[in-house]
């Protein structure tokens, strides 16, 4: 029987013997009697925590019947579970567990290509401080703290790849052009990308021209590449083709050049022509050596001189075989209408003459007053007699004949023509185009 029970038994027995004849006397159970004062649940001792205690019977008693007691975790710690206040039962026993743990923030989430050491744990003020693999840099707070409320002093960090590759390029590529060319071949090895992190590079890629055969001058390239978060690295390199010359050399005067390669450049070769009624006197060819100084000594176009003091008309006409045209113009007297219109007319156009490689011979008057003449020399008058002879020109008449480079009779006429009809003429003629073409790269023109 508990206290409680025989407390209420001895009070039911008095109420009867004062209200009730017949009082009955209920008899004593031996039983330890509880007092207000007496302790009856085991004392409270929580670890970590402090307890506050209030009962009927003063403050000084903590675990009586009917005592309240308060549980208060320290700092850094909370109730495990049920009220943070209990209440010493009949039973004996506190209304409630009671104890406290370490306040415990959430497991920390391990970042990807890193990681994170702490000094306790998730426990209360553990402090964690994140790191990364190589390669890597982190994004967020570098260390972060478990708090009383359970929570990080901030968001989980991260790691990521913010270093770009590394691209090494070749060295400058200097080279110089073989004889006779105006490239340089010149090779290199791909360079290969690295990445401090992951090392997943995509293709190196080449901006430029690739290796082979280079062009004289500065070519300038890059070489680019990505890793997988998208970082670019890339690197610059040159190229350099040099071309070995020689000082510039210009056609001569009343003259053609024409060269192979580039010109000026070692090993090349220039051929020189002159125009019709010239003369070579120098080199016809010369060539850039390799001390880069011309072969040979210089070349001139000098005018032809015109030997009238041959004995005959044939040997007059050969010293013009392939070199120039004839235009020879033939009257009576030099007062004839038609040979003073012709001269006239022939006069304005010496330019297209020239251009043409055409000589004029001006055969005027009867044998023996007959006059020869070339430009401002004179031909003797039986010389004049034989070229009439034996291109059959009459002496009565106006006569005018066309002869080409060859020596052969092309056109007659009797009358004047203008040089117009002169010049397209002789445009017609066999070996002419090839003369325009070389004198159109020469710049052989009339203003």
């Amino acid at each position: 029987m508990d206290g409680f029970t025989l407390a209420l038994l001895i009070l039911i027995s008095l109420v009867c013997c004062k209200h009730c004849v017949l009082c009955i006397t209920l008899p004593l159970i031996p039983h330890p009697t509880p007092f207000l004062g007496t302790p009856w649940c085991a004392p409270i001792k929580v670890k970590h925590g402090d307890v506050s205690c209030r009962s009927p019977g003063g403050q000084y008693y903590k675990n009586v019947m009917g005592s309240r007691c308060k549980i208060r975790c320290k700092r850094g710690y909370e109730m495990q579970q049920g009220h943070p206040e209990v209440v010493c039962m009949a039973s004996k026993h506190w209304s409630g567990n009671y104890a406290c743990r370490e306040i415990r923030c959430p497991k920390l989430q391990m970042p990807a290509n890193g990681g994170y050491k702490c000094s306790d744990g998730s426990y209360f003020n553990s402090r964690c401080e994140f790191f990364c693999s190589l390669g890597y840099t982190l994004k967020g707070s570098k260390t972060v703290t478990c708090q009383y409320h359970k929570t990080w002093t901030s968001g989980e960090s991260a790691c990521v790849d913010v270093d770009a590759p590394v691209i090494k390029c070749p060295n400058l590529k200097d080279k110089t052009a073989e004889p006779g060319k105006l490239t340089a071949r010149v090779t290199w090895d791909t360079p290969e990308g690295k990445d401090t992190a992951d090392g997943i590079l995509t293709d190196v890629i080449l901006k430029g021209k690739p290796p082979g055969h280079f062009p004289e001058g500065l070519h300038k390239m890059s070489y680019t590449v990505y890793d997988r978060a998208g970082n670019k690295g890339s690197c610059r390199f040159s190229v350099r083709v040099r071309v070995r010359r020689c000082s510039p050399i210009t056609p001569p005067e009343n003259g053609y050049m024409k060269c192979d390669s580039d010109g000026d450049n070692y090993g090349a070769t220039c051929d020189f022509k002159c125009t019709g009624g010239y003369e070579l006197q120098g080199s016809a060819a010369r060539v850039c050596q390799y001390g880069l100084t011309w072969s040979g000594t210089e070349t001139n176009c000098a005018a032809m001189n015109i030997n009238v003091g041959v004995r005959t008309a044939s040997g007059l006409l050969d010293q013009f075989y392939e070199k120039r045209r004839l235009l020879i113009i033939s009257a009576p007297t030099a007062a004839n209408h038609y040979y003073r219109f012709q001269m006239t007319n022939l006069q304005h156009a010496q330019c297209g003459l020239d251009l043409r490689h055409v000589t004029v011979i001006e055969l005027v008057g009867i044998y023996p007053a007959q006059i020869g003449r070339i430009s401002h020399r004179l031909i003797p008058p039986g010389l004049a007699l034989q070229l009439r002879l034996l291109l059959q020109i009459s002496h009565n008449n106006f006569n005018m004949v066309m002869i080409d480079k060859q020596g052969m009779d092309r056109e007659r006429y009797t009358y004047p023509i203008t040089s117009a009809q002169i010049f397209t003429t002789i445009d017609t003629w066999q070996g002419r185009m090839d003369e325009m073409v070389l004198q159109q790269e020469a710049g052989h023109t009339c203003q």
